[in-house]
């Protein structure tokens, strides 16, 4: 008899026994979603996702021609041209708009960012399920805007942008799938 291990037991039924306790400890708490776990799993994401004005970036100069959306496109860039991101230069002869940066715009362009969401609250979520090798959860939470610049916050640019006025104002409601592996809630 060992020293280690009581009568009828060896060494090596102690230790398969102690990793298949941890494996399962450790398996079922990663694979069910809690609020903290999702929050934290959102916060992640959002800190690496900046909301934009324009997700794919615009070139400059920028110009707008007649057309059917004239008309807004000139409202959003004369908007950003009062903020101080753009000048205009106006080219009668080709009945065109031009744009281009100001040192400010220069900074924040082509994306234009206005700031990252913050998770308030994980206010909801569903039941998991398997797809494929990963469990998914759809995640209802609050968020809020935050690092919003001043250029944003013009009578001009929320006119101009019902989206982004509407993202920077009190914490706003979201839904989102959520995936793991068994190493953490992420955004799917």
């Amino acid at each position: 008899m060992s020293r280690f291990c009581p009568r009828g037991w060896n060494l090596l039924k102690i230790m398969a026994l102690a990793c298949a306790g941890l494996l399962a400890a450790g398996c079922t708490n990663s694979l069910k979603p809690t609020h903290a776990s999702l929050k934290k799993g959102l916060e992640l994401y959002f800190a690496d996702h900046n909301e934009c004005l324009f997700p794919k970036g615009i070139r400059f100069p920028y110009e707008v021609s007649p057309g059917k959306d004239a008309r807004v496109l000139e409202k959003q860039m004369d908007a950003m041209k009062d903020a101080g991101l753009l000048k205009e230069l106006k080219d009668l002869s080709l009945h065109v708009e031009r744009y281009s940066l100001t040192p400010l715009g220069a900074r924040v362009a082509p994306r234009f960012c206005y700031g990252h969401r913050v998770v308030m609250s994980v206010d909801n979520f569903t039941a998991p399920v398997k797809d494929g090798n990963v469990m998914e959860t759809t995640v209802t939470f609050h968020s809020t805007m935050t690092e919003v610049p001043l250029w944003v916050k013009t009578n001009a640019m929320k006119a101009a942008f019902p989206d982004m006025a509407h993202d920077i104002t009190s914490p706003q409601p979201g839904q989102i799938v959520m995936a793991t592996a068994g190493v953490g809630w992420r955004v799917r």
